[in-house]
């Protein structure tokens, strides 16, 4: 499949660096710099360098690790709206604790994917993104697991249980298996389930970078 135009075009990079020249601070000073060890957040600084750059590489990196995952976001935050929660994955964004602002910033789990198949369309996907993504992501749950703060019931706006790691519930952990399988499961589970499924998807539907 031929690339439908190898440029993105400028008026796509100034928007998204104007959206995210008010999240960065924002979350910085509500949620603190561990907001930027979920992998949604790794998602959209990739997404910032990929589009200035146009590299084909940093958003096939950045689509492998969030494509599946947030299709599973949204649609835990529309049965959630519709009182059929799935989750704990989106019970934030029904939290009165943070404001609608905050919540509003949020949203961009909704259109960040489909921006990025707009961005792949124009750049190509790179099969690296894969490999790569899959180390990035690896590094990341083992770093939120052993260093990040566990689920808790009593919490301010401070990130708990980044990337799920303790389960799907910021509340408690997980109580299915032990927190180590649990870990493996992530581990193992994440590449198998969330990376190659979008990562064939890809090669199959864009153009190759």
């Amino acid at each position: 499949m031929a690339l439908a135009d190898p440029h993105i075009p400028l008026l796509v990079k100034l928007a998204y660096t104007a959206f995210m020249a008010v999240l960065v601070p924002v979350y910085l000073r509500k949620y603190g710099p561990t907001n930027f060890l979920y992998f949604c957040d790794v998602a959209l600084l990739l997404t910032l360098a990929g589009v200035w750059t146009e590299s084909a590489l940093l958003l096939s990196v950045a689509t492998v690790g969030i494509l599946v995952a947030q299709i599973f976001w949204l649609c835990d935050f529309f049965g959630r709206l519709f009182g059929l929660p799935m989750t704990g994955m989106t019970a934030y964004m029904f939290d009165a604790e943070r404001s609608r602002f905050l919540r509003g910033l949020s949203l961009f789990h909704g259109w960040l994917p489909v921006l990025l198949l707009y961005l792949l369309n124009c750049t190509g996907y790179d099969p690296r993104a894969l490999p790569a993504w899959t180390v990035m992501g690896t590094v990341l749950v083992l770093v939120c697991y052993f260093l990040m703060p566990r689920p808790s019931a009593v919490r301010g706006l401070e990130p708990v249980n980044i990337n799920y790691v303790f389960g799907f519930s910021d509340e408690r952990p997980q109580e299915w298996m032990s927190e180590r399988a649990w870990l493996g499961v992530t581990l193992i589970g994440f590449p198998v389930v969330l990376y190659l499924p979008a990562h064939v998807l890809l090669l199959w539907v864009m153009p190759a970078a």
